[in-house]
């Protein structure tokens, strides 16, 4: 008579532990609790033997077929992230966009990696997207070109983000020197007309709509959570988008993900190098950000902290506090808060342009 398999297979404890220790890591460390909690309970749920939670007709199933695959959970976190974001601080310091663009080379130069280790193009824009330090983009991105690598990325996106300051801290202590994170900045509120921000969402959205047709999904839910914010006459819609809709979808999207995580399935070499080139990534999306703040220090005669140049990415707002304890740890009364904060918002709309013109351009080198 035939026998039925072990009940815990070596693989399903394997995974069930990674899912223990996502959630150690959340409650105990604080790192993105709001998404490794349910992912790391997902993960958990999905192991269990015979529960069949992935399979037709199971729930896990339903929610990542009609809020991953077709992409509806991403979009809706964009606008709740929309909504809680505040462009003000970037109004008043606009050049401090430009500091994000060098922050993101991480994109690009991991996709060139990927493609040249033998990667198809699909899966290494994927892969690279981790260099946005974003996580709904990076779900977005995957879950369109690469969804059997969609928990892996998922997983490293949210790890790596919630361990920025563990990279950025001595990065920013080898490339710069105590003189540069010595500079002071003196902050001086900008003025702006109200109507800025009213405007400003749908410019970007138009601008970047032609630019990156494909990615208006993205782009265009980021703005709309912030128009809602700003018109100032829907204020229960934006308190909606930053509240109800955005815990909810944040709930559900971590569980489904949590639910790609089968030992099956992730427990294989694929999952290693996702989460070596995302260190990759990292490293250099932080690496060349800081490496163009030393050269604004210089071109500036020393007017700008090089710190900043970190603050470019997406991991919003870690990196501009990060930045700023740093500087105080230095000189205790150098406040750079604001100014890494204007950084770092233009860092969040930087990865999101990033991975609308990675989803646009992909599409032409994809067989049709």
């Amino acid at each position: 008579m035939d026998q039925l398999p072990l009940p815990f297979p070596l693989g399903n404890i394997v995974m069930i532990a990674f899912g223990a220790f996502l959630i150690y890591l959340a409650v105990k460390k604080g790192y993105e609790p709001l998404l490794l909690v349910p992912i790391g309970f997902g993960a958990i749920l999905v192991n269990i033997p015979y529960g069949e939670l992935m399979e037709v007709g199971g729930f896990l199933r339903y929610l990542y077929d009609y809020g991953i695959l077709t992409e509806v959970f991403p979009i809706l976190i964009f606008i709740g992230i929309g909504a809680m974001l505040d462009f003000g601080p970037l109004f008043e310091k606009p050049w401090m966009l430009l500091m994000a663009i060098p922050a993101q080379l991480g994109i690009p130069l991991t996709i060139l990696l990927c493609l040249a280790i033998g990667f198809q193009p699909a899966d290494a824009a994927s892969i690279g997207i981790l260099g946005a330090m974003d996580g709904p983009t990076a779900i977005y991105v995957s879950s369109k070109y690469s969804p059997a690598l969609l928990g892996p990325i998922a997983v490293a996106a949210y790890t790596y983000i919630s361990m920025v300051p563990i990279l950025q801290v001595p990065a920013s202590k080898i490339l710069t020197t105590r003189k540069e994170r010595l500079t002071r900045m003196e902050y001086r509120p900008g003025s702006y007309p109200r109507i800025l921000r009213i405007l400003f969402p749908i410019f970007v959205t138009l601008i970047i709509g032609v630019m990156a047709p494909k990615g208006i999904p993205l782009i265009g839910s980021l703005m709309l959570g912030n128009f809602l914010k700003e018109v100032g006459v829907v204020e229960r819609l934006s308190k909606s988008a930053q509240n109800e809709l955005a815990n909810i979808t944040t709930l559900l999207l971590g569980i489904a993900v949590g639910g790609t995580m089968m030992a099956e399935k992730f427990l294989n070499y694929m999952t290693l190098l996702v989460f070596a080139f995302g260190i990759f990534a990292f490293i250099a999306d932080i690496t060349c950000g800081l490496l163009i703040g030393k050269l604004a220090y210089y071109l500036t005669g020393g007017k700008i902290n090089p710190l900043l140049g970190a603050t470019g990415i997406s991991a919003f707002p870690i990196a501009g506090r990060t930045a700023h304890k740093i500087a105080r740890e230095e000189d205790p009364d150098n406040w750079l808060l604001m100014h890494a904060i204007a950084a770092n918002t233009g860092g969040q709309i930087v990865s999101v342009i990033a991975g609308a013109v990675v989803i646009t351009y992909l599409s032409m080198l994809l067989p049709s």
